[in-house]
Order: structure tokens, then sequence, then C-alpha cells
């Protein structure tokens, strides 16, 4: 059997569990979680997906992330996650969550970020190629056909967190509207 998921309803409210496969099959809202990292200047990590990945496979993305398990939290997918993909222990903090339409399926997508200090150890069967991009090369990353295309809403509505200030983070938008 595969990886185990909560199924949701519209209201992200657990109404009970299902495989993944089949939850994308079937076309059931699960919970996605994904960490944006940046560093201490304020870049953004974007990475190319391995060639051998089931979903976008070799295109590239500025989330890490994947399903969170049964029971499972968001933050706590989120984290799982980063250390699975990126040998990143840390907490990310949550930013936002929406329900992503998906180009392969609908999912709630939990959207978290991190700064990153430390040293990054990516799993080669997930990320083929990582770097730190500015805002801008993000953006033209972004523009590609081959960029993840939920990752690009998911840029979208990052951005429309700090509309006028295009480097600054979410928390630093939300606490010049307090």
């Amino acid at each position: 059997m595969g990886e185990l998921v909560d199924q949701v309803d519209e209201l992200d409210r657990v109404v009970g569990v299902v495989e993944r496969g089949e939850a994308v099959r079937r076309r059931l809202l699960h919970r996605i979680a994904t960490t944006v990292c940046r560093d201490a200047d304020g870049r953004f990590l974007v990475h190319r997906r391995a060639e051998t990945m089931p979903r976008f496979p070799g295109q590239f993305d500025w989330m890490l992330g994947g399903a969170a398990g049964t029971g499972e939290s968001y933050e706590q997918a989120a984290a799982r996650e980063l250390a699975e993909e990126l040998g990143v222990r840390a907490r990310p903090r949550f930013v936002l969550k929406f329900l992503c339409r998906g180009a392969i399926s609908p999912y709630w997508l939990g959207l978290h970020e991190v700064v990153v200090t430390g040293p990054l150890r990516p799993d080669p069967e997930e990320i083929a190629w990582y770097a730190w991009a500015t805002e801008s090369e993000l953006s033209g990353l972004a523009a590609r056909d081959s960029f993840v295309p939920d990752a690009r809403e998911a840029l979208a509505r990052y951005r429309d967190l700090a509309p006028n200030t295009p480097s600054a983070s979410p928390s630093d938008a939300r606490a010049r509207r307090k």
C-alpha cells in the first residue's frame, strides 16, 4: 500500500483516510506542505526537480515539500520534507494556506518559510540542481514553461502578502499592517 494521507473537504476538515495515489487519481482533496527557503540576504532557494520524480520531472521549483501524512500537521510535514529533501533540520514558519486546484489534482497547500544558514545536503533523487536566486531571478524562472505550475500560483499568493516590497518577507508585510 502507498502513502496514506488525510482526505479533507473544501474547508480543510478531515473526512477520511486515503492512499495518496488514489487521492490524485480520483481528484480527492488532501494536504500538501511546502517550505520556501531563504538565505540571510533574502534570496530564494530554487531547484530543478530530478528527472526521475513522478510529478513535474526536470522542472524548476522554489518550494520543497510533499503530502502531509495521516494525522500530520502542515508544520510537521513541512519540517519532515525539508529534512528529507534538503537535509535541513528546522521549524518552518507557517505563511499561508490556500485551496490549489493543481495541475495534477486539487489539494490544500500550506506554504511555510525558513531562513537557512547552514549547509544544504539535497537528496539527488529529488533535487538535480539548486541555487540561490534574487526576486528578479526567481521571477524569470517562474515565467518559464519549465516552472512547476502550482509553484507559480503559490509564488503569486506569496507576493500578494508584500505587494509594495518584493524583497520583504511576508512577516515584514504583516508587521507593517498591524
